[in-house]
């Protein structure tokens, strides 16, 4: 895992365009930067918005605080000429959307889908990830798509911005709070029985000052200064409501 700096995103330029990844609807594509490293872009101009590249800053660096793997993410600076030279007029449109920042995460060569059967992840790992998700509301961990990668044996997650319902609907701090975290068929309900244990050992990581640090983090032009500290509320009072929103098989 790629040791980095949690008190900015380290920047990069694009240099090439590689190939769509078609598995998202937001048609992600795999990018070649001056630093050399080939990253998972997400354009600022998909049709999730930047409110998606938002969730998927704070919930992955959130992650990475609490011992989470997840790859490295950047800011790739993305110069429209590159979308002129591309073929596809799809990709050409979405590239043309996105001029200037966007948001890269670490291509991990060789990594699996995680799908459950034959390797078993980590327990406490397992509820680490399930925690977070229940936290953040991500509705995204579902077996249609598990956003789970094993990778050198270890299991990472990734595609965190359908997290952060709440900036999409801004409901009152205390509905959010305590809103329940429905298992449905999340891929690792399985281990929702050790969620105790990781509340236990996750919640009193999750203080005002980690929030702050890791919403800072989100790059200016895609989140105003004034509206940053909405997300430290909203996150700090669940965290401390988290008895309530646990689910059932954990208590």
């Amino acid at each position: 895992m790629t040791e980095v700096a949690l008190d900015v995103l380290r920047r990069v330029r694009a240099t090439r365009y590689v190939e769509p990844l078609r598995e998202g609807g937001s048609l992600p594509g795999l990018v070649e930067a001056d630093d050399l490293g080939t990253y998972v872009v997400k354009f600022r101009g998909a049709g999730q918005g930047l409110k998606a590249l938002v969730a998927e800053v704070i919930v992955g660096e959130l992650a990475r605080r609490l011992g989470i793997r997840v790859p490295e993410q950047v800011v790739v600076d993305l110069d429209p000429d590159i979308g002129r030279r591309e073929p596809d007029p799809e990709v050409q449109d979405l590239l043309l959307a996105s001029p200037g920042t966007n948001l890269g995460i670490d291509f991990l060569p060789r990594s699996l889908g995680y799908d459950g059967i034959g390797w078993r992840p980590e327990r406490d790992t397992a509820a680490r990830i399930l925690w977070l998700d229940a936290l953040t509301v991500n509705v995204d961990r579902s077996w249609r798509n598990p956003n789970l990668l094993v990778w050198h044996g270890d299991l990472w997650a990734i595609d965190h911005g359908a997290a952060l319902l709440f900036q999409h609907t801004w409901p009152g701090v205390a509905e959010f709070a305590s809103r329940p975290y429905p298992l449905g068929d999340h891929a690792l309900a399985p281990y929702a029985s050790a969620l105790g244990s990781a509340d236990a050992e996750l919640a009193p990581l999750v203080s005002d000052a980690t929030l702050t640090d890791v919403v800072a983090l989100v790059p200016h032009d895609w989140l105003p200064a004034e509206g940053r500290a909405a997300y430290v509320d909203y996150l700090a009072a669940r965290v401390a409501a988290s008895r309530s929103w646990l689910p059932e098989a954990s208590r």
